[in-house]
């Protein structure tokens, strides 16, 4: 990874994360399809990085995409990087050999999730979350 604004050591991280958490942000892992209490979320609020407490979606951004994962048509301006992504073993959404792109938070550099494009108009991009990675608070 690069250098980020927040950056800590592996230990650091583990101390802050659960298991979980660091196998999904810092090791760019996935949860299982339909686990996350985020993906049926619409209370109008801001999901933040779990790592870093950075604002990364609103829910005006937010859609019932039916893969099972928090999904968004765009992030907040800013907030997360795009980085090619090309370790990929098969599964759900891409083959063999495929190149995805991953999405990661701009101000840690945590694993977010990854962008397709399957997602609604305008963009047409789907930003299909990790919800162990997010946090969430409703606006007041």
């Amino acid at each position: 990874m690069g250098t980020y604004p927040v950056t800590r050591s592996d230990e650091e991280w583990r101390r802050l994360l659960t298991p979980e958490q660091f196998q999904m942000l810092r090791e760019g892992g996935a949860e299982r399809p339909d686990t996350s209490h985020l993906v049926h979320e619409k209370r109008a609020g801001t999901f933040y990085c779990i790592g870093c407490n950075s604002a990364v979606f609103e829910t005006a951004m937010k859609f019932e995409s039916g893969t099972g994962w928090p999904s968004f048509s765009g992030p907040i301006a800013g907030a997360v990087e795009m980085v090619e992504d090309d370790n990929y073993p098969g599964g759900h959404h891409a083959g063999y050999g495929t190149v995805r792109t991953e999405v990661r938070c701009a101000n840690c550099g945590s694993h977010i999730g990854h962008v397709f494009t399957d997602g609604p108009p305008p963009s047409g991009l789907r930003y299909c979350a990790n919800g162990i990675g997010l946090s969430f608070t409703p606006a007041s």
